[in-house]
């Protein structure tokens, strides 16, 4: 849970880095919210709930991936591969699952 919310107190940086346990720890916390706010919502009947969870983790979400890329040595522009359908995010989600670069440009 810290991890989660270190992030979002991070939300707006995009020039640093994020190490892997962090950003998945983050990924975990932010799809078990997903899931809750989508199960509230069928409750209700509505999609609103959920639909306010996306657009306000839309950002810390983009950032957090940009910093996980940036620790693995790549520019953040690689989050544009979930627009290749499926492919795109297998090859996105092994980038963010390696080891840290070291010490890279981004550091």
């Amino acid at each position: 849970m810290d991890n989660f919310i270190n992030t979002l107190k991070s939300y707006s940086d995009f020039a640093s880095r994020t190490g892997r346990n962090d950003y998945w720890m983050f990924m975990l916390f932010y799809v078990v919210l997903s899931v809750a706010t989508g199960i509230v919502d069928s409750i209700l009947g509505i999609l609103l709930v959920n639909s306010i969870y996306s657009l306000v983790m839309l950002v810390p979400l983009v950032a957090a991936t940009t910093r996980r890329l940036h620790d693995t040595g790549r520019s953040g522009l690689w989050q544009l591969l979930v627009f290749i359908p499926v492919l795109g995010l297998l090859v996105l989600i092994w980038f963010l699952a390696q080891e840290s670069d070291g010490e890279n440009e981004f550091s």
